[in-house]
């Protein structure tokens, strides 16, 4: 188990959905047993511009907050198992890394430049998630992970 760790969550946008925020806060709570999580979350760029323009201004204002390994999420990254999930952080506990940081695009996805700039990129399969859901399924993840490295009986 990793002592002192640290989960960053890069978002783009708000959720402003009731449903979601909750459920965010109920995987947050669960997480504090293993970790610290922050979600930062930043602006959504104009939809005055253009798709382009719109994914480097928001890639710009995640590069600003990555820090420690990150994690970027993408449609053409590698799918990883729970278990797999699990066995990345203990992995990397014992290289000594306590710090994470997991990006999660806009509607747009990421920018070249963020998915150059981060340790790995991970895939939740083929299918297009809304980036809003999206977040609870990454907390939820992580704590099944956790979860897993800790023998208890929440993963079957």
């Amino acid at each position: 188990m990793i002592k002192n760790m640290k989960i960053n969550i890069v978002a783009v946008g708000k959720i402003k959905e009731k449903h979601f925020a909750q459920a965010v806060s109920e995987y947050i709570k669960r997480l504090a047993r293993f970790c610290t999580v922050n979600i930062t979350e930043v602006a959504e760029a104009a939809p005055s511009k253009s798709v382009h323009e719109q994914i480097a201004d928001e890639g710009a204002r995640i590069l600003q907050n990555m820090s420690g390994f990150t994690v970027a999420l993408d449609k053409d990254g590698e799918s990883l198992s729970s278990e797999r999930l699990a066995a990345f952080f203990d992995k990397k506990a014992t290289d000594g890394q306590s710090a994470f940081t997991f990006v999660i695009g806009g509607s747009n996805g990421l920018c070249q430049s963020v998915k150059s700039r981060a340790d790995i990129i991970v895939s939740f399969g083929a299918m297009t998630f809304p980036h809003r859901l999206f977040r609870v399924m990454l907390l939820e993840q992580i704590y099944r992970a956790l979860s897993i490295n800790a023998g208890l009986p929440y993963h079957k």
